[in-house]
Parts: C-alpha cells; structure tokens; sequence
C-alpha cells in the first residue's frame, strides 16, 4: 500500500503536520518510513485508526504520557484505563467546582473577607409527616436532626413508602462523619447516587418504586441542599420567605418554555408529573448547592402535600409567626388539613442560632 506524505496523513487524521512532529518526536505515532533524501515522514494508511484515537484522547484532556501507555494496551484494557482517567478528572473537576462555590459565595457576602471567622452555629428542628385525610397509606418520608434535614415523597402505590425511607436513610450516615466544608457537595452528591441504587435496587417485576428527594446537610455555617422532583427548601430570612429548589415537574418545564403561566400550571392536571425522580427512568440528576447559613435563619423542607394546598404567603406568615419549629410544624399541618389534606403531608422546620 502506498505510503502518505505528513499532510496527507495529517488531513485524513484530522490533525495538524505539527502535531504529527511532536508525536513521533516522543514515540507515541512515528512515522513508517522517512524519505532519506529529503527527511519528509511517511505514513501508512493503517496508521490512521491509531492517529484518530490520539486525537480523540487528546480532546478529554489526556496528557500524552497517558495517551501512549493506552494506545500500548488490548482494547478491553485500554478502555478500562480511558474509565479510569475520565473518573478522576470527574472528581478533580468537581473538587474545583466546589472550591470555586466555596470563593464564590464568601465573596458574595457584602464585605465579609476570607480571613473573616464565620460564627458556629446550632440548628434546632422538628419534623411531621401525616396521612392526609384522603389517602389511605402514607408514602413520605421527613428526618430532621443538628446535621440533617430531609423530606422525601415516595410515589402512590406498592414500595412507595420503602422508596422514600431508603432515599433518606442512605443520606444519614453523613451525620456522623467530620465532614469539612469544601467537601458537603462531593459528600452529598455520592450519598444521593447511593440512594439511587438503594430505590432501584428494591424494583420487582410488579412495580418500579420511585421518589422525590430535597436534604439540606449542615457543617459549621455552610450547608449543602440536594434536590430531586418536587418536594421543595424554604428560606424565612429577614422576614421574606424564598424558594431555595425548582420543582422537577413537567408543568414547570412548560413555565420556563413559556407555555404555560404560573396560575395555569397550579391548576394543571399533570402538575404532579415528575420530568426527574430517585428510581425513575434515567439515572436521575440531582440539583446541588452550598449555601451560608445565618443566625435567625428558618428552614422549610415539605412535600408537595403541604406546597400544593397552602399558598406561599400562609406559609410565609406562619413561619414568620411561630415562636420555635415544632409550632411551625403543627400550625404548617393543620393548614394542609383545613385545605383538605388530599396527599401526605410531610414537613421540617429548622432554625439556625448562634452556639
């Protein structure tokens, strides 16, 4: 077969003559054969599969070295490898990510400096979770403790209620470890994929269990929130109350393509249509945030049984009103009740206080 000039090569590799230079130069493509009058490098065309895996591990980022140990392995091994190498840039990037969440916010918090201590913090908490006056099995699921909030709303129906108890209980064992702050994200973010397996893990050939997810995770003053479907986090601070996650409904997407209003997708039939869940369809994505908590704050973590029956300004004067969570907690329950109480109601109220 004939040989191929470097440009010729070059253009059917989809790489640059000077990329191929510096290749050979460090042994990962040499040439076949180079003309010994003029020195121009040949290649031959069966070089060309090689050539295009470097430049396709040359675009993840792979540094040359690793690059030619890969290219020296059997396919299984090298793909082996390539998993290898793309798992730890996964964790390196999000170490990064949470550094720069980290700066981010310090540097977000009007004239607060790095070098300025944050001030310890201590949560005091209550949870509820009832039946409802319609539904006859409860499927929620609420946890509340110093380190972990968390609510979960386990689908209607056959495994619903395990779905939920597992999602929470898999994000439990972080209450026990020393976890800094840098880490809250990555600590959560692999609770929640243990979670996911946990849900999965308990379908049977009947059903397919599936649930929502919100947690919030606290160390020192930092806090970490997860959040998958449409169980919500409230923020009371300074007397305005907002919404800390985005529901993961269909009716929410069509809002945010602007199909739909805001008044229409509240009175939509398909509202409680989850677009992401634990246990559902794809491997679901979690939302994740670190966030600063602050003296005074109050914390609200409900299913969709209590946002979806009593509006955000009851929700709002109530949590303003309450003189400690587990106030908070009843009066929140006894709203949903008056307004019929037609799902689970589950609910977490927490305050942040100076230690």
């Amino acid at each position: 077969m004939e040989l191929l000039t470097i440009g010729a090569f070059a253009q059917a590799a989809r790489l640059t003559p000077k990329a191929l230079r510096l290749y050979d130069q460090v042994g990962l493509l040499p040439p076949a054969a180079v003309d010994p009058e003029s020195g121009y490098r040949l290649y031959d065309p069966d070089q060309l599969p090689l050539a295009r895996l470097v430049v396709q591990l040359r675009r993840i980022g792979m540094p040359l070295a690793k690059i030619r140990a890969v290219c020296g392995l059997e396919p299984a091994a090298a793909a082996e490898a390539i998993t290898a190498y793309w798992q730890q840039v996964t964790a390196d990037t999000a170490a990064r990510a949470r550094l720069a969440t980290v700066l981010v916010d310090h540097l977000s918090e009007g004239g607060t400096t790095m070098s300025q201590a944050k001030p310890a913090l201590a949560v005091r908490y209550a949870a509820g979770c009832e039946t409802g006056a319609v539904r006859d099995s409860n499927e929620d699921a609420a946890y509340a403790s110093g380190r972990l909030l968390a609510v979960a709303d386990g689908m209607r129906g056959p495994g619903g209620a395990a779905a939920s108890a597992a999602a929470i209980d898999a994000l439990r064992p972080l209450e026990l470890a020393d976890v800094p702050a840098a880490d809250l994200l990555t600590m959560l973010a692999g609770a929640v994929a243990d979670a996911e397996r946990t849900v999965r893990a308990l379908e049977t050939d009947e059903y397919q269990p599936v649930t929502t997810l919100t947690a919030l995770l606290f160390s020192g003053s930092q806090l970490a929130l997860v959040h998958v479907g449409d169980t919500r986090a409230y923020l009371l601070r300074g007397g305005e109350l907002s919404l800390l996650t985005q529901d993961h409904t269909w009716v929410q997407a069509q809002v945010e393509q602007g199909r739909l209003d805001r008044d229409q997708a509240a009175a939509h039939p398909q509202r409680s249509v989850l677009v992401r869940a634990l246990g559902g369809g794809q491997q679901a994505e979690a939302d994740l945030a670190l966030r600063t908590a602050l003296p005074g704050d109050r914390y609200l973590l409900c299913s969709d049984g209590l946002s979806a029956v009593v509006d955000r300004a009851d929700l709002r004067s109530t949590l303003s009103a309450a003189t400690d969570p587990e106030q908070a907690v009843r009066t929140l329950i006894g709203l949903a009740e008056a307004a019929g109480a037609p799902d689970n109601i589950a609910c977490v109220v927490a305050d942040t206080v100076a230690a």
